[in-house]
């Protein structure tokens, strides 16, 4: 029998996460109800955070983090050029203007001297933040970053969305040791999936009320916040313009029943990688992903670099004799500054780590119900596809 395509990523859903689903539907609340309350709490104690803010998807979580930290018109927000484009868009949405910086060739990471050289392409505009993006759930050097933020006047927001069951220095990846926010995402194709979903973890309280104002519309319901003084029980203020970027109890009970399974997720993603990295060991065309230090990474992307020059070929043929064989990739990611929609406003800016990490990676299939053995089917026909 043919064996089943594999996709570069996909969801892992079984009966606990159906039931989980099933009995809010039975419930009286569909939104805005207990099941989000419980994913908050659960998440934060995962991930070791003093606050959890869900929010309905991981660019809404970006762009409630820079709103919440006050990033506006004026305002310039350094993103890697290496991300997706939600993490430059949500600094846009705020009014603020981009500065991408460059990254490693070898990790498509933001490192401390891009992040130096970033900061000194700044003028005639006040940094107010800076976004480190966990490439496929790899660290960037945040204890640097922190120090170096910190130096220009800027907050750090990381951008976890990739990230989700990593750590680095032994503590997890949302704790907000070296940030003032967190943000992550349950799209389907993450570690755990919630449909649409995403969380902002924070250690400030203030800002932890601020955001869950602004995922609702800007309303304040708590007396003890009211400007106006009034404890009549339908009483509430809109106090600030905000959005409706809630987390419905469906969404949040389904991402909740997935993250008590986060140490297995992580485990298999962890078994898979090794048997990757094992396989590709020494390989003549292609690189396994390159480790940064003091990190333990739960990987969402298996991201590789090919000689496509050396082999002959290009991407394009690669991915599509792949398919044919039953294999998925895909390319994480195009450089943001290379979009039409920036060139028109800055102008070409691919920095050249940048084009040089885009011009060889191909994301190779990752995910928990993979089988053991996928990773060796998987070279198996990237090496009949190169030619090996």
């Amino acid at each position: 029998m043919p064996r089943a395509f594999l996709p570069y990523g996909r969801q892992s859903i079984d009966d606990s996460d159906i039931e989980a689903v099933a009995q809010v539907l039975r419930s009286d609340w569909l939104t805005t109800g207990p099941a989000v309350d419980a994913f908050e709490a659960d998440f934060a104690a995962c991930t070791g955070a003093a606050h959890a803010i869900a929010c309905s998807n991981g660019t809404t979580a970006l762009h409630l983090a820079l709103a919440g930290l006050d990033v506006g018109p004026g305002d310039v927000c350094i993103v890697p050029a290496i991300t997706f484009m939600a993490t430059a868009n949500a600094a846009l949405y705020c009014g603020a203007d981009v500065v991408f910086a460059d990254v490693d060739a070898t990790t498509g990471l933001m490192t401390p001297d891009t992040l130096r050289q970033a900061i000194a392409r700044v003028s005639g505009a006040r940094l107010r933040a800076v976004l480190p993006v966990h490439l496929a759930g790899q660290c960037e050097d945040m204890a640097a970053m922190r120090e170096i933020a910190s130096a220009a006047g800027a907050k750090l927001v990381e951008d976890a969305c990739h990230a989700l069951g990593t750590r680095q220095a032994g503590r997890p990846v949302g704790a907000c040791d070296h940030s003032d926010a967190a943000c992550f995402s349950f799209h389907p194709v993450k570690t755990i999936a919630a449909g649409e979903g995403g969380m902002v973890t924070t250690g400030d309280a203030a800002l932890a009320a601020r955001l869950r104002r602004l995922r609702s519309h800007g309303i304040e319901r708590d007396p003890a916040r009211m400007e106006q003084g009034q404890d009549d029980p339908w009483w509430h203020e809109m106090q600030e313009l905000g959005w409706n970027y809630r987390l419905c109890d469906v969404q949040a009970a389904l991402a909740r029943s997935q993250l008590r399974r986060l140490d297995r997720f992580a485990a298999k993603r962890k078994a898979l990688a090794a048997a990757y990295d094992a396989l590709l060991a020494g390989h003549p065309l292609v690189k396994a992903l390159v480790r940064t230090p003091d990190c333990d990474p739960c990987l969402h992307l298996y991201p590789v670099r090919i000689d496509f020059a050396a082999a002959d070929t290009d991407r394009a043929t690669i991915m599509r004799a792949l398919q044919a064989r039953g294999i998925g990739s895909q390319v994480h990611y195009i450089p943001v500054p290379s979009q039409p929609w920036y060139r028109r406003r800055y102008g070409d800016q691919t920095p050249p780590g940048a084009a040089g990490y885009y011009q060889q990676t191909l994301s190779l299939p990752l995910f928990t119900d993979m089988a053991a053995d996928d990773p060796a089917r998987v070279v198996a026909a990237l090496d009949a596809v190169l030619g090996g």
